[in-house]
């Protein structure tokens, strides 16, 4: 039987660069799938307050999940052999922490 998977779009546009010009490369359109309702964790990620800058828990979560997907999916791949019990505990402490009243 086939595991259910939340399916997302995720598109990035280059805006500007570093020294804030205008850039015009072709935006990059990612269709995947995780096994977590992203917008969940988002919302979950900005009630706990961890950053001054709600945006930045976006961006915290959006990472986080992108690349805790593609480090289960590949569990087996000696690149994650040593990251792999150091981000289980991450994890157990990033779920840890209790949601504030600093939205």
């Amino acid at each position: 039987m086939e595991k259910r998977a939340h399916q997302y779009k995720l598109t990035l546009e280059y805006l500007k660069d570093a020294k804030g010009e205008i850039q015009s490369a072709a935006p990059i359109e990612l269709n995947f799938e995780n096994h977590d309702d992203i917008f969940s964790i988002i919302e979950r990620q900005k009630s706990k307050g961890l950053f001054d800058n709600l945006e930045q828990a976006t961006e915290f979560a959006i990472g986080l999940k992108l690349f805790s997907e593609v480090m289960l999916k590949n569990r087996k791949d000696p690149l994650f052999e040593e990251l792999a019990p150091a981000f289980g505990q991450f994890m157990k402490k990033l779920k840890a922490i209790p949601a504030t009243d600093k939205e």
